[in-house]
């Protein structure tokens, strides 16, 4: 069994792993560890009733927090003409066309969202490979292929969060750091949630949502009362 660290022991004290807390309570205690030497990411993971392998029951979306993220994203657009420029205006790190698919195919990715027009589509079809395990493949479904390049790259950089489920039905997200406020986190929280809740497919059956727990990057994870983030 592996041997458990004095700084991972000291942050499970005071935790039941058994218990569920309400949203409040959970934010405190995982705030309360956030003690590394970087402002950690808050982060929550929603267990859900579907299995990813139908199609029916796959569960993707964005969702903009209302209190930002609080990570610097970096956009890249694919784009032509009033477009690029439209994006550069808007505040997007990278923009070009097939430039920036060779340097793409070259194996530079500089870039944590990207976003295309859907006549650059074409094109960016051909890096599938290579954004698509990244997860960085633009799609409409989350507003990532889109005409108004420049709303996109503003929700990107001002947090919205694109969230996909997992093989095992689990959903990630980042929902904020450690120095947000525990009221900003939560309101961040039951956006996340609304938005993943909203996202139900039509081939799920029985209870959606079925478990909730909210960490810190290094701290542990704290299971929460469903309720008191869905409202129901």
């Amino acid at each position: 069994m592996a041997k458990v660290g004095k700084r991972v022991a000291k942050g499970r004290e005071g935790v039941d792993r058994l218990k569920l807390y309400g949203l409040d309570e959970a934010l405190s205690l995982v705030k309360e560890r956030a003690s590394a030497k970087f402002d950690e990411t808050i982060e929550i993971a929603m267990n859900l009733g579907v299995d990813p392998r139908h199609a029916d029951q796959m569960v993707r979306g964005v969702c903009n927090l209302p209190n930002g993220s609080g990570r610097t994203v970096r956009v890249a657009v694919f784009a032509r003409g009033p477009k690029a420029d439209e994006a550069k205006a808007a505040g997007a790190d990278i923009v070009g066309a097939e430039d920036l698919m060779e340097t793409v195919q070259g194996g530079k990715i500089e870039f944590d969202r990207c976003i295309a027009t859907p006549d650059m589509m074409a094109l960016v079809g051909r890096l599938g490979k290579v954004l698509g395990p990244r997860g960085l493949m633009p799609n409409p479904r989350v507003g990532t292929v889109t005409m108004d390049v420049g709303a996109a790259v503003k929700a990107a950089k001002g947090g919205a969060v694109e969230f996909r489920v997992e093989k095992a039905g689990i959903i990630h997200g980042g929902v904020g750091k450690a120095s947000f406020g525990a009221e900003k986190l939560a309101q961040n929280i039951k956006a996340f949630a609304d938005a993943v809740v909203k996202a139900k497919p039509t081939g799920a059956k029985g209870q959606y949502v079925q478990k909730i727990a909210i960490s810190s990057t290094m701290g542990p994870g704290v299971r929460v009362e469903p309720s008191t983030v869905l409202g129901a």
